[in-house]
């Protein structure tokens, strides 16, 4: 390891540090919640990706994914998805008019489906392969946190860095250059408190989305609740 690296590491534990200990004083892993399963549902899977940013999950976001899982089943694969682009269903589909979302949809599972994903296992897979992330976001309007966001619906084990977690880190007061360094240090702060770095981020969406006070409900994605460990559990690299 290099001098660079060497630093660049130091900072990195020294701020998951003081990320962890804000997460204690607060009391966040004395909150009741439940870890959430991965879906099997590949429409539902890639509506959410697409039309969580921006909005309120709870109002617009949870209602139409639940609706697609409960109306649409044979877009559980890819082979459903395309029918419904090919009979342009799109904006029926996710209950949405707005062309740019529309398009994003389209152009994300043309692209999946260009690289043989056929449904959640083969996404989950694909998801794993080194250049996946690059690749996935040379697609107009998809960036780090869609893929990461994606990666999580799915069953990987990740930090998806949005405003609320930027707001978390900044709390603590660590101050965050950029997505990936944020994300480094917010995983690694649960891998210092002994959660998964999915379950760390559902409890930091839920204190600053209710303003540091407990909700019952954890909104932060449209899937079922479990208690049980994640079918999949993969780590990406923190350094």
């Amino acid at each position: 390891m290099n001098v660079m690296m060497c630093a660049k590491t130091i900072k990195a534990v020294t701020e998951a540090r003081a990320v962890a200990d804000y997460a204690l004083s607060l009391g966040l892993l004395s909150l009741p919640y439940l870890s959430r399963t991965s879906t099997g549902h590949l429409g539902a899977a890639l509506a959410d990706a697409i039309l969580q940013a921006g909005v309120n999950y709870e109002t617009v976001v949870r209602r139409r994914v639940n609706r697609i899982m409960a109306l649409f089943p044979e877009t559980a694969v890819m082979r459903g998805i395309s029918t419904i682009i090919f009979e342009d269903k799109t904006a029926e589909f996710l209950q949405w008019n707005h062309e740019t979302k529309l398009v994003r949809f389209v152009r994300l599972a043309t692209f999946l489906d260009r690289e043989s994903v056929c449904d959640v296992e083969t996404l989950r897979e694909w998801l794993s392969l080194p250049a996946s992330k690059n690749a996935l976001m040379r697609i107009n309007g998809v960036g780090p946190k869609t893929y990461d966001y994606l990666s999580c619906l799915v069953g990987h084990d990740r930090i998806a860095v949005d405003r609320h977690v930027i707001t978390f880190v900044s709390n603590a007061g660590v101050r965050a250059d950029d997505y990936d360094s944020v994300q480094r240090v917010v995983s690694f702060a649960a891998d210092l408190l002994q959660i998964r770095r999915r379950d760390f981020d559902t409890l930091i969406w839920r204190h600053i989305s209710s303003a540091g006070r407990p909700s019952p409900i954890d909104a932060q994605f449209a899937l079922p609740f479990s208690s049980d460990p994640l079918r999949v559990d993969v780590r990406v690299a923190v350094f």
